[in-house]
């Protein structure tokens, strides 16, 4: 049995193809469905089945389309409800793939309906897929559903989680979906290479927590906020999507770039967070295109429906931004290639300074001015004396709360700063982005408070 990794850090998420050398099957693929298809081609076997663990509420899935592209039986559960053609699985649903025989399991909790995967080699148990169940060193959250399943879902999921341990043997390999930086997994994971049964035996939460009771409390204490986009991503999985398709990005003209800046439309601004700061269009959004961070935010933080517009340095980056948006959904992209608008002449554009934590504690400023963007369980391990606290996801609301007078804005590592210094920069306020990581904020002479 080979097992080929297919990881989309962007997200947080891994997508797996499996294979005997001849004949394979894959799990969860993302909505750009070409990586798969070259790793299909590179192995030279014959896909027979793509198979998904849940209707996913993190990205749009890429099974469907595969499915339809490789003449592959597209395995969903039965129990979820769907607008397609499905081969329907149930707990113990077998199938046999060239010398692998995959089983289905019910492993309720993440989603109601949720299925893991368990893969049989000669007769021996080799792998189990286990999506949003078990992760490494914890388990998929359990309140994406709703708030009045939480504690239910919670409690399976300690139940799945268990019976995962106690049935297979330590040398299985878990291979999960989830929990690779995914707001799908319901605390930090402990691993980002493979693991096995053993391991997780030793090491995860559902196995270290001494009942039920003690887990469902942990684990719930442990979810804070996850990005606003998750809720449209169940409804459009249970249609179907189709792949990404590969177009060229339109370009407004300066003019309609001009209108849509003084409507208030997102446009956002993807080159590095500094040359942003250093020159921009006024009322352009700066959001980085990073690889761990550019399609979350924008999905938590942009109206999810409208259109985005995207200035980028060449047209690679906007196919690129293009491609990370597609896959939560967000088709309606239009952008400009040529930085600033093409002409930045005819736009007017602004600037903000950057600094340090050591420019920060050499400025004086006091900790009143200093605004800290990061998660309130971040803010209460440590955070600047005298700092006010808004979570990156709140500030759009809540900018008219802000001071008139200048704010020195942070995060944990630069990013999620560099996305509030440019809304606030928008809205009018005078901002400074401090561009560090906050474990230099002691080192540098500020005090911190916990």
């Amino acid at each position: 049995m080979q097992v080929v990794v297919v990881e989309t850090p962007e997200l947080g998420d891994r997508s797996y193809l499996v294979h005997d050398g001849r004949v394979g099957f894959v799990v969860d693929p993302q909505r750009d469905i070409e990586r798969i298809l070259t790793e299909v081609d590179r192995a030279g076997i014959r896909v027979t089945h793509v198979l998904e663990t849940h209707i996913h509420n993190d990205y749009l899935t890429g099974g469907l389309a595969l499915a339809g592209r490789l003449e592959a039986a597209y395995v969903v559960a039965a129990a979820d409800q769907v607008e397609f053609s499905r081969v329907p699985a149930v707990a113990g649903s077998e199938f046999g793939i060239g010398e692998l025989l995959v089983r289905a399991l019910h492993t309720p909790g993440h989603t109601p309906n949720h299925l893991s995967y368990l893969v049989f080699e000669q007769g021996e148990p080799r792998a189990v897929l286990t999506g949003g169940s078990l992760l490494y060193g914890t388990v998929g959250r359990t309140d994406l559903i709703s708030a009045e399943l939480t504690d239910t879902l919670t409690r399976q999921q300690f139940h799945s989680a268990r019976r995962l341990m106690a049935d297979l043997p330590d040398p299985t390999r878990v291979l999960p979906t989830h929990g690779f930086g995914s707001f799908c997994a319901s605390s930090e994971t402990s691993s980002t290479g493979d693991g096995d049964m053993a391991s997780e035996k030793r090491q995860n939460l559902a196995a270290t927590c001494r009942g039920e009771d003690e887990f469902v409390a942990t684990v719930v204490a442990g979810l804070g906020p996850y990005p606003s986009y998750y809720r449209f991503m169940a409804p459009l999985n249970r249609r179907g999507p189709t792949a990404v398709a590969e177009a060229q990005v339109e370009a407004p003209g300066v003019e309609e770039l001009r209108r849509r800046l003084e409507d208030g439309a997102w446009v956002m601004d993807i080159r590095p967070r500094r040359e942003f700061a250093r020159k921009h269009l006024a009322g352009s959004v700066g959001m980085e295109l990073s690889p761990n961070y550019f399609s979350t935010y924008v999905g938590w933080l942009a109206p999810f429906a409208d259109p985005i517009t995207l200035i980028a340095d060449g047209q690679e980056q906007l196919q690129t931004a293009r491609r990370d948006l597609m896959r939560i959904g967000l088709d309606r992209v239009e952008g400009s290639a040529l930085g600033l608008g093409g002409d930045p002449s005819r736009l007017p554009t602004r600037s903000y300074p950057v600094v340090d934590f050591r420019g920060l504690a050499d400025s004086g400023a006091p900790g009143s001015s200093v605004l800290d963007v990061r998660q309130r369980d971040e803010w209460r391990r440590g955070h600047i004396s005298g700092s006010q606290n808004i979570p990156i996801q709140d500030l759009p609301r809540r900018l008219s709360e802000l001071p008139t007078a200048e704010l020195w804005v942070h995060c944990q590592s630069g990013y999620r700063a560099s996305v509030a210094a440019s809304l606030m920069d928008r809205a009018g306020h005078s901002v400074v982005l401090i561009d560090d990581d906050f474990d230099k904020a002691h080192q540098s002479g500020l005090s911190i408070e916990r």
